[in-house]
């Protein structure tokens, strides 16, 4: 996922060197769909009791925690242009769109829905084939600026 990772990044970097669009990046946590809003809070308070409790308060507040719902780290891309709302793009989304072969985000939230690794980006040495990789990242990076909003 890192060679995918890197290489989006740059394609990104070079559309927005030639485009209107400001970029800004976020960390994001993802939640469970059936996480709720209570759960999400007792999580919160519990991790920032977390970061100043006492050695001897540390184990009881990390078993409340392995109790709740766990959010998976995310990283966004926000675009903003000049009169008009900010989309995001969530970055990881992305990653997997060019490591696995046909790859469908909405398919994704099924529990049942089975990744292909595309291993055609791996070389006969078992290597990331870097020219191959860097062309379906591109072809991906194109693609969502060209169905970005226009104004």
């Amino acid at each position: 996922m890192q060679p995918a990772f890197i290489r989006i990044l740059d394609r990104i970097r070079k559309q927005l060197d030639t485009s209107s669009w400001k970029e800004t990046y976020e960390n994001v946590l993802i939640w469970s769909p059936e996480t709720t809003e209570e759960q999400k809070a007792e999580v919160a308070s519990l991790v920032k009791q977390l970061e100043s409790a006492p050695e001897e308060q540390v184990e009881e507040i990390e078993e409340a925690l392995m109790r709740l719902p766990t959010p998976t780290p995310g990283y966004q891309l926000c675009l903003q242009q000049e009169g008009l709302e900010t989309v995001k793009i969530d970055l990881w989304e992305l990653c997997y769109q060019v490591c696995f072969r046909n790859y469908s985000s909405l398919l994704a939230e099924s529990p049942n829905y089975v990744v292909t690794v595309d291993t055609s980006l791996i070389d006969e040495r078992g290597d990331v084939d870097w020219q191959l990789l860097d062309e379906k990242a591109t072809q991906l990076i194109d693609r969502v600026f060209a169905e970005l909003p226009t104004t």
